[in-house]
């Protein structure tokens, strides 16, 4: 078993804070930017997520393919981190550009930016995740690598989040377009340097290569389709990113609207952000006492609670809601972790079980049920926001405003029912990680 330094534990933090630079604003302003200033309609922004999403179900598992199969002097996943970090970059400042086209040029653009960003996010963050699978084989160092992963990313999209909102209107003050198209560079740039740093710092030490099937992509996937633990994290995993892209495309149309207070929408996305800081931090401490499955579940509990409370909230109280959602939040990420500390565990249990393991597309895997869950998320905020009768940059009707309240909390109490239930058949637990043979 292999302990890691906090060094390397922090280095490979700065990987996904800089994967959660474009995640964070593309889940808490890419609606609102389609909306708003790029021209688009809140239906047809929905359904753009929605189908660009699906294109995944075909990229991810050949990208996860791809990964276990190569072979560097940096070792498999590692080199993904320096190859794909330019596109990554450049393809975020482009799907954050206003072109001037006509609204079928401007649909066709948005489609062809978003679906090329997303293209070079999963080149990027699949072998990333990975990654961080083969650099201890324990489960309480994959644990706590995990936690401060969140750490960072949640440092990161906090300080991106919140700086967003200013950074166009500094850059855009006599065009919010050009505003977020420069705010996009910036902070793309500071992702290239994050990579590069994730890169320098870590190192894979887990060998699988023993273990593995080489034929085909598809005996590959069939493999991690057999595995019912695994299955049930990307169940879970699917429930739970639907609840959050929900929430967070909603967020600023929530602040903004049904609390009349458009100041504060980067007090609510940032504050949310580092409430998640602590919850990962919390996460990382609690996991040296308690099992990570029966973290897992207060920690569901926790989200049921905070955003059922959310729910009866009046308007006028402000900053009563801030609190409650950063409560929320809390928990959320101390849920986040653990979740993906279980996907390598689940690939130990496969190796057990088939003899079989190959940890880039079970990561492949896990993060296409994450980003449909994200696609089916955005598409429904947008949907139901059109259903609901909401008009961009109107003062809204009771119907929609009563809309926003219901995507923004009962949504993600539904969707944490859910999780809890499935919790109860996840059996990958400390006992279960105690009694397993050790890899090297």
């Amino acid at each position: 078993m292999n302990k890691l330094t906090l060094r390397e534990k922090l280095g490979f933090g700065l990987g996904d804070a800089a994967s959660n630079i474009v995640f964070q604003i593309v889940i808490n302003y890419m609606l609102i930017f389609y909306t708003d200033v790029f021209g688009i309609t809140a239906a047809a922004a929905g359904t753009l997520m929605l189908v660009v999403r699906v294109f995944d179900a075909v990229t991810d598992p050949v990208m996860g393919g791809l990964a276990d199969r190569t072979n560097t002097r940096w070792g498999r996943y590692r080199p993904y981190l320096l190859w794909m970090a330019p596109p990554y970059a450049i393809m975020a400042v482009l799907a954050f550009t206003t072109p001037d086209l006509s609204s079928g040029g401007k649909l066709i653009y948005a489609y062809v930016t978003y679906a090329l960003l997303m293209t070079f996010y999963t080149a990027i963050n699949i072998p990333y995740s990975a990654l961080g699978g083969v650099m201890t084989a324990d489960t309480q160092e994959r644990a706590s690598v995990q936690s401060w992963r969140f750490v960072l990313a949640m440092l990161g999209g906090a300080i991106v989040t919140t700086a967003m909102p200013k950074l166009v209107s500094i850059f855009g003050e006599q065009s919010q377009a050009v505003g977020y198209s420069v705010a996009m560079g910036i902070m793309a740039t500071l992702a290239l340097f994050m990579f590069l740093g994730c890169f320098l710092s870590t190192k894979e030490r887990v060998d699988l290569s023993g273990s593995e099937s080489r034929k085909n992509l598809l005996q590959d996937l069939g493999y991690i389709l057999k595995n019912e633990q695994w299955a049930l994290v990307a169940l879970i995993t699917l429930l739970l990113l639907v609840s959050v892209a929900m929430k967070g495309a909603v967020s600023p149309f929530y602040v903004k609207y049904f609390l009349n207070s458009p100041d504060m929408v980067g007090t609510f996305v940032g504050g949310g952000l580092l409430a998640g800081v602590a919850g990962a931090l919390s996460a990382n401490a609690a996991i040296r006492f308690m099992c990570k499955v029966q973290l897992m579940k207060i920690a569901a509990i926790g989200i049921i609670a905070g955003n059922l409370a959310l729910f009866f909230v009046p308007q006028n109280a402000v900053y009563l809601a801030l609190v409650i959602a950063l409560v929320a939040n809390f928990f959320h990420m101390i849920l986040i972790p653990m979740l993906f500390s279980a996907v390598p565990d689940t690939v130990d249990y496969g190796r057990e079980k088939q003899g079989h393991a190959a940890m880039g597309m079970a990561v492949s895997g896990h993060l296409f049920a994450l980003k449909i869950g994200i696609a089916l998320g955005g598409a429904l905020a947008g949907w139901m926001l059109g259903w609901f009768e909401y008009v961009p940059n109107e003062t809204q009707s009771e119907r929609a405003l009563s809309g926003i309240l219901i995507i923004y909390s009962l949504c993600t109490v539904i969707a944490g029912v859910l999780v809890l239930l499935c919790l109860h058949f996840y059996r990958l637990n400390r006992r279960w990680a105690e009694s397993r043979p050790a890899l090297s």
